[in-house]
């Protein structure tokens, strides 16, 4: 038996590239940073903050999804597999690359409300949103988060 599972939250490290294949199929990549936060040993010694970047890949809506909403900077929960694959650079050097193939993806970062539109007549209308759920990711406290 074995497992292949990747829980990560961290920033995202640029926007987005977004292609879509032959049939239409799109798919996004980009970078996500983690971080371990450092400590002081027993003797004194200090070790530093730890940051680590993450290739991230999501296929079909999960890329669509983020093409429409993920940005540099944003907080993001991605769920996924670790694959990884060798290929050869421009110059004929073979390369070996890490991915988080994703299969979940939440976003963390909380955005300001839009203004509300104004109609005609110059009244404003903010139409009612219904309130999702908080799971623990959205309530727990900024010292719980690695950034």
């Amino acid at each position: 038996m074995s497992l292949n599972r990747v829980q990560l939250i961290g920033n995202v490290g640029k926007d987005p590239e977004v292609r879509y294949l032959d049939g239409g199929m799109a798919v996004a990549s980009f970078t996500l940073a983690t971080k371990e936060r450092g400590y002081t040993l027993a003797n004194g010694t200090h070790v530093p903050d730890r940051t680590e970047w993450h290739n991230i890949v999501l296929w079909r809506g999960l890329a669509e999804m983020a093409e429409k909403y993920v940005r540099k900077g944003d907080k993001l929960y991605i769920e996924g597999k670790i694959c990884s694959r060798f290929f050869d650079d421009q110059k004929g050097v073979k390369r070996y690359v890490v991915e988080i193939f994703g299969s979940y993806m939440e976003l963390l970062t909380v955005r300001p409300a839009q203004a509300p539109a104004a109609q005609p007549g110059g009244v404003a209308q903010n139409p009612a949103r219904p309130s999702a759920p908080q799971t623990p990711q959205q309530t727990a406290s900024s010292d719980d988060l690695p950034f």
